[in-house]
């Protein structure tokens, strides 16, 4: 059986140039030497400050946020104050407008359980219109769950006046309506306010009904 060629002369060379000599049977020997404390320490100051940075990281996402909740709430806050202020400008361009004492306002109702579907209502006031409303499906919803439109408000002058109501809608088999009806009312020297209740011809009630609220 043939054996390897064991290696009995071995020279390295020192950093001199010169040779030396190994011993032919000598084996190569690793020491594992401990790890300085200087290097422990360093490792565990790395650690402790990547721990900080990422308390920190985590700090500064959290009053980040509180503080676009902050900003939100001053931003919900100055809408709303907004919102007010123009309401109550509302209010007092509409008394400079229209005076109480030549006030008049016109609302709109269906008749309850009626199916017409309302498409559009016009007025006109002494032959003068006043208003020409056409409504949407969320306009008719409203109007049957119970709801009330102010149609229309403006100036009269007091006494005696004629109003002209046009109604168009269609019926619950889809055939269109459409209904005239004139009316009388005083003005007296105060507000007026002035119901109208619209009904289609299958519900029992008149068509336009005028009423004072």
């Amino acid at each position: 059986m043939a054996r390897g060629n064991r290696i009995t002369d071995t020279r390295v060379i020192d950093p001199g140039g010169s040779f030396a000599r190994l011993p032919s049977d000598s084996r190569a020997r690793v020491r594992c030497e401990p790890i300085p404390a200087a290097a422990r320490a360093f490792r565990s100051a790395s650690l402790a400050f990547l721990l900080c940075l990422s308390s920190a990281h985590g700090w500064a996402q959290q009053n980040d946020q509180a503080q676009m909740r902050s900003l939100d709430e001053q931003v919900q806050a100055i809408k709303s104050d907004v919102l007010g202020i123009s309401q109550e400008l509302s209010r007092l361009e509409e008394k400079l407008l229209y005076p109480s004492g030549t006030q008049v306002a016109i609302f709109v109702t269906l008749a309850k359980g009626d199916s017409m579907r309302l498409d559009a209502v016009r007025l006109q006031i002494d032959g003068q219109l006043v208003a020409h409303y056409i409504y949407s499906a969320k306009d008719l919803e409203h109007l049957r769950k119970g709801g009330v439109q102010r149609i229309f408000v403006g100036n009269v002058s007091t006494g005696d006046h004629q109003i002209e109501v046009l109604v168009d809608g269609k019926l619950e088999g889809g055939a269109d309506f459409s209904r005239t009806d004139r009316f009388s009312f005083r003005k007296e020297v105060k507000p007026k306010l002035v119901g109208l209740t619209l009904a289609g011809p299958d519900s029992g009630s008149a068509p336009i009904a005028l009423g004072e609220w």
